[in-house]
């Protein structure tokens, strides 16, 4: 039997703006489709997909919400088309014209030439044929005045075939992803993380991790903001301490005031500064800010006004937030930055696949083979196991060897004069 196909769901950062076109809650969205607050979150944020019934409920309610805004986009409220709805049934409303005939009469005028101004109309066609008057006098032949050259015909232009858009490979479209995205990206990076280096590593992950999931990023709305939220994860993360590189300083810039400036960014908090370079670095709104921070719009607000604070605090030429933004674009692009051609990312990050994907093989192959060998060399039947030994009393105890007594000297004698061999020693005799 085969399953039904899973309801398609719109991208997260629509299914967050269709919540807030409606003016709900994460929780009141939540207590509609039967879930826990922390669950859409998760959904719009993008960790997490809804399945099953809960996919088909939330489904629903997206697609109410997408006609509901597109309707409020178009003046078109529910209450409107109702009376509407009422006003066609009372035949009220006006027929329209229908388009075809509407372009076909505006064909007709822009086709039909302009009456000229000296020439008057026919009044024949106007009133009727005239009666000709019963007697008029013959007019005198007038010279002829030489005929007017005929006008030169008007050459119309050929239009110029517009050529079809020719279709890109993937990798076609990912370099011109890279090469048009790829530094701004880079000088973006900087002002998180202060590091040229890491700034410029964690682009090029992004977009080999981008081109390893090309199909998904290929599709979607906003491709340069899904390498962009990459990025940033991978430079802020926590684990870019222990690494060797983290250890070495390096140099920061030649401006004073540059590097005053990336001091007290790098002092903000990570969650802080993200957000500050989200809205005022790259010029994001702030429902799009805190989509990419994943959190809510209030949070990112508070957020963005305490790091605005900061800065202000040890900066107060930056108060007001235009020069703050031409600030960034400054500090940004005094450093230089470098950025690996795309065919590079390419090949760095289809041998980085090759290598996890041949490691994954060589662990299964050792699991597999470990499993193989211990079902081989296991027992196949039950073996009881051996009892503790148990003191056994009443036994005398073993006397140490010492100097033999007459008898046993006596003894060890005579069986040492009799035969060695021969039928005496298989059957003794008595004495």
């Amino acid at each position: 039997m085969t399953p039904s196909p899973a309801t398609p769901l719109p991208p997260p950062k629509a299914r967050r703006r269709l919540r807030e076109s409606a003016a709900l809650t994460q929780t009141q969205l939540a207590t509609r489709v039967g879930v826990a607050r922390q669950t859409v979150r998760a959904w719009e944020s993008g960790r997490t997909t809804p399945r099953g019934r809960k996919r088909e409920v939330y489904a629903r309610l997206l697609k109410t919400l997408a006609e509901e805004d597109a309707a409020r986009r178009a003046g078109r409220t529910p209450e409107r088309e109702r009376e509407r709805e009422r006003e066609k049934k009372r035949g009220l409303q006006r027929t329209p014209v229908p388009v075809a005939v509407t372009a076909t009469a505006a064909a007709t005028a822009t086709d039909s030439p302009a009456p000229d101004a000296r020439t008057k109309p026919d009044r024949t066609e106007e009133t009727g044929p005239q009666r000709e008057p019963e007697s008029q006098p013959d007019p005198e032949p007038a010279t002829k005045s030489p005929p007017e050259p005929a006008p030169a015909p008007v050459s119309t232009p050929t239009p110029t075939p517009v050529p079809a858009p020719v279709a890109l490979t993937p990798a076609q479209a990912f370099d011109a992803l890279y090469e048009f995205s790829a530094p701004a990206l880079v000088r973006q990076t900087f002002l998180l993380t202060g590091r040229r280096e890491q700034a410029r590593e964690s682009v090029e992950r992004a977009f080999q991790t981008a081109w390893e999931r090309w199909p998904e990023v290929a599709r979607d709305r906003d491709p340069v903001g899904w390498v962009r939220a990459t990025a940033y994860e991978y430079a802020l993360s926590p684990w870019q301490r222990f690494r060797p590189r983290h250890r070495n300083q390096e140099p920061p810039p030649a401006d004073p005031g540059d590097r005053t400036l990336l001091n007290t960014l790098l002092r903000l908090p990570p969650r802080h500064r993200r957000t500050l370079v989200l809205y005022d670095g790259v010029g994001l709104d702030l429902p799009e800010t805190a989509a990419e921070t994943e959190a809510s719009t209030p949070t990112t607000a508070n957020r963005l006004l305490r790091a605005r604070e900061t800065v202000a605090g040890r900066l107060p030429a930056l108060a007001d937030p235009q020069v703050l933004h031409r600030r960034l674009a400054e500090l940004a692009s005094n450093e230089r930055l470098r950025a690996a051609r795309p065919p590079t990312v390419r090949r760095a990050g289809e041998r980085r696949t090759r290598f996890w994907t041949r490691a994954a093989i060589a662990f299964t192959a050792a699991l597999i083979g470990t499993t193989a060998l211990t079902v081989r060399t296991a027992p196949t039947h039950y073996e009881p196991p051996v009892s503790r030994g148990e003191a056994v009393r009443g036994v005398p105890p073993r006397v140490a060897p010492g100097a033999l007594s007459d008898e046993e000297l006596e003894l060890r004698q005579k069986l040492r004069d009799q035969l060695q061999d021969g039928p005496e020693r298989l059957s003794p005799k008595l004495e």
